[in-house]
């Protein structure tokens, strides 16, 4: 079932979503040669419990961090742990948060100190990726659209677009309903309308699509070895196209409403 999301559900969405951006702004800051995955997912944890929110994702399922890692070929829920980042590793890291019952989830993959131009373009055409996906989730089309949308800038550069993972729907839940493929064709899916929150989520290898789990039940990586770019963002459809949630304008119009 798709729910759409009422004004006072919008305004907890988006407090939750703001916790995880200025959480992941936080994380960016500290990811330099040196630091340990573990060490990022304590000072997370901490920022996140100070700002009087939960984390998402530790206990989901039995996973037992806050944040997920992901380091050069891993794709998606990397465990932290005693793992050193070195120079010209890309790593990314995926943060969820819980404010009054409900979620916000979302993910950057960020340069360890210099990378190399290959790693760059990957992390730079991932998050256009992202972009298009975004600009695609408008009222009136298809979920398959944004996954058309962002398997478009994927195909010029010979990336592989991840199938085995998807975007999903965001509210009292980390996953809801619809699932957002990253792949089309164009014009299939539920309908998009105002008030559905949705986490679009491109994963992107430099080699083929094909992805394996490690045998810890969580770490997904490549299984040709090449690495993996994954961005993330969680918003709501509004009549003229999708709100990031994080970025304050929600709770301005909440404020604006309720002074008027």
């Amino acid at each position: 079932m798709i729910t759409i999301r009422s004004e006072r559900e919008l305004a907890l969405l988006e407090e939750a979503s703001q916790v995880v951006l200025e959480t992941l702004e936080l994380i960016e800051k500290a990811v330099t040669p040196g630091v340990t995955t573990e060490e990022l997912d304590r000072l997370a944890e901490a920022e996140i419990r100070r700002r009087g929110a939960k984390p998402a994702f530790l206990g989901y399922r039995g996973y037992p961090k806050t944040l997920c890692t992901s380091v050069n070929d891993e794709v998606v829920h990397g465990i932290p742990g005693k793992r050193i980042l070195k120079n010209g590793d890309i790593v990314g890291v995926d943060c969820g948060a819980v404010v009054g019952g409900y979620f916000g989830d979302a993910s950057r993959t960020l340069a360890v100190g210099t990378i190399d131009p290959e790693k760059a373009k990957l992390l730079e055409v991932t998050r256009r990726g992202l972009d298009a996906g975004i600009a695609a989730a408008r009222p009136g089309n298809r979920v398959s659209d944004i996954g058309a949308a962002v398997e478009a800038v994927a195909i010029p550069h010979g990336y592989g677009v991840v199938r085995d993972f998807v975007g999903h729907g965001v509210g009292t839940a980390l996953h809801e309903e619809p699932q957002i493929p990253n792949y089309g064709p164009a014009g299939r899916g539920s309908l998009l309308r105002a008030g559905m929150v949705i986490a679009i989520e491109p994963m992107f290898n430099l080699g083929r699509a094909e992805v394996s789990t490690d045998k810890d039940g969580w770490t997904v990586r490549t299984r040709d070895g090449s690495a993996s770019a994954h961005f993330e963002n969680t918003v709501a459809i509004e009549a003229d196209g999708a709100v990031v949630l994080g970025m304050g304008r929600l709770l301005r119009r909440a404020s604006s409403a309720v002074a008027s």
